[in-house]
């Protein structure tokens, strides 16, 4: 008794068959291309989405940004949180610079203190008026006080 395992067309279907239906043997192309194709597109959006949290951090890597830092801060905080205003806050920090108020005024205080300079040189007094430190002028100011109350 020997069994023939040969796949046969039934007699009431068509001459045509999808390629799409499961075959006799059990595979089932339509759903190995579905499968294929979500994990492909779920790689693909989840590459997307950490570009483009990265976004702000790029723009202030080109830049030099003095706050890559906070940037790089917010970016995370809006990645794992899933909150937009983060991504917004670090897309506008990287985006404009903050103005630097520092330098001017070092440069004032810088040409102040030659300016004074050059009159303490003028008037002949250099080594009389040299400015203390805060910490010496308060500990004078101390000593001075001990003095008066006692």
């Amino acid at each position: 008794m020997s069994l023939d395992v040969t796949a046969t067309t039934h007699a009431m279907a068509t001459g045509h068959i999808p390629g799409f239906l499961p075959g006799a043997d059990g595979s089932d192309p339509l759903f190995t291309g579905m499968v294929v194709f979500t994990i492909l597109l779920v790689l693909l959006i989840g590459a997307f989405y950490f570009k483009l949290h990265a976004i702000p951090e790029h723009m202030a890597h080109e830049d030099n940004h003095t706050q890559m830092q906070v940037i790089g801060i917010l970016a995370l905080l809006a990645l794992f949180t899933h909150n937009n205003m983060f991504w917004v806050i670090a897309l506008l920090v990287a985006a404009f610079r903050m103005p630097d108020f520092l330098t001017p005024l070092q440069s004032i205080a810088r040409s102040l203190d030659s300016l004074n300079r050059r009159e303490q040189l003028a008037s002949g007094n250099a080594g009389l008026d040299k400015p203390r430190s805060a910490a010496t002028s308060d500990v004078a100011q101390q000593q001075t006080k001990g003095e008066t109350d006692a």
